[in-house]
């Protein structure tokens, strides 16, 4: 009895510390799917219409390699956050890093203050995206059933700021529907309004953080002792080193250029994640059963890569389709193509439910390896439905919007199957001694996807559209249905674990 009156239930039942939380996720994912809607748009479009006049190819390939230098960077943060930080300092610190991003890209500074954004956003998110989910944790004892709830009502927070601002941001490029900027477009407008949303998630997290986060938070996990800070700052610089020496051999060669920056990141992307693997499987710290269980979750780990591929193309090829090829009003109901990026988290807010009341209702559902399998069948068709309007009308006119509507809606079917339960599995398949590392190679397979799709996104326009769909939208299925023949192997291998 007692206990119970000791629980803090002041947001909705839930500790007040989620609030401050949810919040300040939201307004992040508000300033970073805010400022994704119009990015594509910014660099590619004509200097006379307030863009930067890059050539379409290569704005498209640096909206992907951003998208895999966000997980990359994860990886760092999460581990600044549990050696030397603590998990409270590193989202402050990467909240700052993310507001001063999208303030760069608010200036008219042409290309420099779109590359200097860049590298802050992706160092800040990395630094808080990891650490706010697991200061949510802490806000809950081990035998607190309240924890499902909280962390369902925490990425309800996620999906609102991300629903919320392809919306908010175009609205205020396009001068807040009162034409202020006449004709052209005033991106560095939204970007403002993107700054100001990560500033009132800062707000947000320092007032209330101070009363209502777990005094646990302020304190890294696993501090990082002196005779283990030698080797990492060697490697640290061992690894600066080869870059520099990398980028200095290109620049002596006349090569160094985003596009062949984007290849080296693509390739860090890829190798990063087979390191991992091979270090795993050769450590004397894992077991044979655990070994077993890693060698399952490699062509779990490959699905996911390709699903994230297909996935986070939403603000890159259906980005580009919903501008240059879809009708974009309904009857007298006219929007901006970056509107459509509401729909991945509107979808997901829309299906949790139903795929959690699926999950506890359907005793005899597929294991893990059965249900990647099927998310990446759905994932394909959504890519083959893409190909049908060029295939039916021609890649030269307009389409209705509702061909972008139901190919998400397909895609996010995929989501349901292969996210949640990706992260599920990681956490089952983690060797003891590789845990965090192995949460790591969850962000790493959205990286290595995104990384694939920088470099094969140069290939879409509107001439190669019905190839570049049905090629993918194929590749994504075949796996998928390979996958199905292995689902007994793999759970097999998996050694127990469902």
């Amino acid at each position: 009895m007692s206990k119970e009156k000791n629980l803090d239930t002041a947001f909705f039942g839930q500790p007040r510390g989620l609030s401050t939380l949810f919040f300040t996720e939201m307004w992040e994912r508000f300033s970073y799917y805010g400022m994704r809607a119009i990015l594509l748009f910014y660099m590619y479009y004509a200097v006379t219409k307030g863009g930067l006049g890059m050539d379409q190819a290569t704005a498209a390939s640096i909206m992907a390699i951003y998208g895999s230098l966000v997980y990359l960077s994860s990886v760092v943060g999460g581990w600044l956050s549990d050696r030397v930080w603590g998990s409270r300092k590193t989202v402050f610190i990467g909240g700052v890093l993310i507001m001063f991003g999208h303030i760069a890209l608010s200036l008219p500074a042409g290309v420099t203050a779109l590359y200097v954004s860049i590298v802050l956003i992706v160092i800040g998110t990395g630094l808080l995206k990891p650490n706010v989910s697991e200061m949510v944790g802490g806000l809950y004892s081990p035998d607190d059933e309240r924890r499902d709830s909280g962390f369902s009502m925490f990425v309800f927070g996620i999906n609102l700021g991300a629903a919320v601002a392809p919306w908010a941001v175009p609205w205020a490029a396009n001068g807040f529907g009162f034409h202020l900027f006449g004709n052209e477009m005033n991106f560095h407008a939204g970007f403002s309004l993107a700054a100001i949303g990560m500033f009132f998630g800062l707000l947000q997290y320092t007032l209330d953080g101070r009363k209502y986060l777990s005094k646990d938070s302020l304190y890294p996990n696993d501090p990082i002792e002196k005779d283990d800070l030698r080797p990492i700052i060697i490697w640290t610089l061992v690894g600066v080193a080869v870059l520099v020496v990398v980028l200095g051999l290109l620049a002596a060669m006349g090569q160094l250029n985003i596009t062949n920056i984007i290849n080296i990141i693509t390739f860090i992307a890829i190798a990063l994640p087979i390191y991992y693997f091979i270090m795993m499987l050769n450590s004397k710290k894992v077991t044979k059963p655990e070994k077993s269980r890693v060698i399952a979750y490699i062509p779990l780990f490959i699905a996911a890569a390709i699903f994230w591929a297909i996935e986070e193309s939403g603000s890159v090829v259906l980005a580009l389709f919903a501008e240059q090829r879809t009708v974009l009003h309904i009857g007298s109901w006219h929007f901006a193509a970056a509107n459509f990026q509401t729909l991945n988290p509107l979808f997901i807010m829309i299906l949790t439910p139903v795929f959690v009341a699926l999950w506890d209702h359907w005793k005899g559902q597929p294991s893990a390896p059965g249900k990647f399998s099927a998310g990446l069948v759905f994932a394909g068709l959504s890519y083959i439905l893409m190909a049908f309007p060029g295939m039916m009308y021609g890649t030269a006119g307009r389409v209705s919007p509702f061909w972008l509507v139901g190919s998400w809606f397909i895609v996010e079917i995929g989501e349901m199957l292969i996210s949640p339960i990706g992260l599920s599995v990681t956490t089952k398949l983690a060797p003891k001694a590789f845990k965090s590392q192995m949460m790591s190679m969850w962000f790493l397979a959205d990286s290595a996807g995104q990384a694939v799709n920088a470099q094969i996104v140069k290939y879409y326009s509107s001439a190669t559209e019905v190839p570049y769909f049905m090629i993918v939208g194929i590749v994504s299925i075949v796996f998928g249905i390979i996958l199905m023949f292995f689902v007994k192997k793999i759970h097999s291998l998996m050694d127990g674990v469902n």
